[in-house]
């Protein structure tokens, strides 16, 4: 069974936001979902929920509510710790809609009121339902929870039945290890299998597992979003110089502009440090663009083998190597290229790199270098030697067995872009038809050695297809067909900001 992480959860969740529907809707449908359960389990008698401040128990607010309004069952609610502290606005209305409801509510802030104000709640309940904590719990249980975890589990040995929402308290979502959990007769979980409920341990706790269908749109989990960018890791706050990406850029020759683009992409993307390799003759043009950044003068108006030692040099420096952008296909520069690869650790090959990859050059790199391609269609019909299809459908299939067959992330440039490990695959649709003037894919490349830097290659490749083109998309606000890729790289911070993962 296709399980998730927590993590990816919570970016679907947000791109669900994005897409229109919000998550106070997903909430209600969750409740919902919980309160079935619960019919379907007791069909009268007492109910008790035993909710935290979280969204889970946002969920337990909603099913106490619909639970309420059904004849036959007496609902009660401890809520564990205050209104106030209650964590989202979200789960704050749900809580708020209880006084208008049947649904006897009592707060408890510490372990000693659970055993003196709610241990008969306890005891008279015929049916559990536990929201302590969901998805997010992080470090130690503390008190009332702990306690509280205590009571459910004394009931559930009791032979009274235990519904968790979600996941059990107290277990780790993510299959890590955890204190003390929550012994379920019956998990209700959202949309997909938590990885935590996979895990032979887990079984101990989860009873029977139902997955339940809460109207996530499949768009949310099928194209980037911004919730992806919630998933890539954040700058440490303290980290040191280099600690957030050492970025090699190599590049120009026939070009100037290709190279400076990406390097000055990659520092708005989060980059320390970027460090532009370029041919002598470009060498001051590229770095007129900015201050900011580090250019090294090649000895030749191309790249050519007599540059390998002071390439070597510079790649064991840098994180990341991003290669292409304006270097002209001469053939001493495609055997450059070729030659120096194997000693990247990471590699981003945009434009005329690409023509480098022939042969049996994917099988020497196996286990050495980690690699992205960044092609257009027809970049990537000479990578494959045929004709890139017209279809999405059957576009999506070749990117796919392409990068699963030479073990590489295909982030192939469109209308649609198509990103793919070969065993999972995402859709970015940001960008808009101003974003064919050149440039935007050096900025592309710029971006995605950026963030390559600090996360895995398929998140780092279909996080900077949506960002380059949400900046494009903010840009083109202003410029409309007068697009310039100078203008969506003014715009990368904005995009970045907005999603907090600086």
């Amino acid at each position: 069974m296709k399980c998730i992480s927590s993590l990816r959860m919570k970016a679907i969740d947000r791109n669900c936001e994005c897409l229109g529907l919000l998550l106070i809707q997903l909430m209600e449908n969750a409740g919902a979902a919980i309160a079935q359960s619960v019919r379907e389990k007791l069909e009268s008698g007492r109910v008790l929920f035993i909710a935290g401040r979280g969204n889970n128990g946002g969920d337990a607010f909603v099913a106490a509510r619909h639970l309420a309004g059904s004849s036959g069952y007496i609902v009660k609610l401890i809520l564990l710790g205050k209104a106030r502290d209650i964590g989202t606005k979200e789960a704050f209305h749900n809580f708020s809609l209880l006084k208008f409801s049947r649904v006897e509510v009592i707060e408890i802030t510490d372990s000693s009121q659970l055993e003196a104000e709610a241990s008969d709640w306890y005891s008279e309940a015929d049916l559990l339902v536990d929201a302590v904590f969901g998805t997010g719990i992080k470090g130690k249980i503390k008190e009332p929870e702990s306690t509280a975890i205590d009571y459910i589990n004394r009931e559930g040995r009791a032979g009274k039945t235990i519904i968790s929402i979600d996941i059990p308290s107290g277990l780790d979502p993510d299959g890590g290890s955890f204190e003390k959990a929550v012994h379920a007769g019956l998990t209700v979980t959202f949309h997909r299998m938590k990885a935590g409920l996979m895990s032979e341990k887990a079984k101990e706790y989860t009873g029977i597992i139902r997955v339940a269908e809460i109207g996530i749109f499949a768009d949310a989990e099928q194209y980037t979003g911004p919730g992806d960018l919630m998933t890539l890791n954040r700058r440490e706050s303290s980290g040191h110089k280099g600690d957030s990406g050492r970025i090699l850029v190599i590049g120009g020759g026939p070009y100037s502009g290709a190279p400076a683009l990406a390097a000055l992409a990659a520092l708005k993307a989060g980059a320390d440090l970027v460090t532009a390799a370029v041919p002598a003759h470009v060498a001051e043009i590229v770095a007129s663009y900015s201050p900011n950044l580090i250019v090294r003068k090649l000895s030749s108006n191309i790249l050519c083998p007599e540059d390998l030692s002071i390439l070597l040099d510079l790649i064991n420096s840098h994180n990341v190597v991003v290669m292409g952008m304006g270097l002209g296909r001469a053939p001493e520069t495609l055997e450059t290229v070729r030659r120096i690869l194997p000693f990247c650790r990471k590699a981003v090959l945009d434009a005329d790199a690409l023509a480098a990859l022939s042969g049996t050059i994917f099988e020497s790199l196996a286990g050495n270098c980690d690699l992205i391609v960044t092609p257009h269609a027809g970049e990537f019909a000479l990578l494959r030697d045929m004709r890139t299809p017209e279809s999405q459908d059957s576009c999506i299939k070749a990117v796919r067995e392409f990068s699963e067959k030479e073990g590489v992330v295909t982030l192939l440039k469109g209308k649609i872009d198509i990103i793919s490990d070969g065993k999972q695959t995402l859709l970015n649709r940001t960008g808009n038809a101003g974003m064919t003037v050149g440039g935007t894919g050096d900025v592309l490349a710029g971006l995605t050695g950026s963030l390559f830097s600090r996360n895995p290659a398929f998140l780092a490749a279909a996080c900077a297809a949506y960002i380059n083109g949400a900046a494009g998309d903010l840009a083109f606000e202003k410029a409309g067909n007068g697009l310039l890729a100078t203008d969506v790289l003014e715009k990368i911070t904005e995009i970045i900001k907005e999603a907090d993962i600086g």
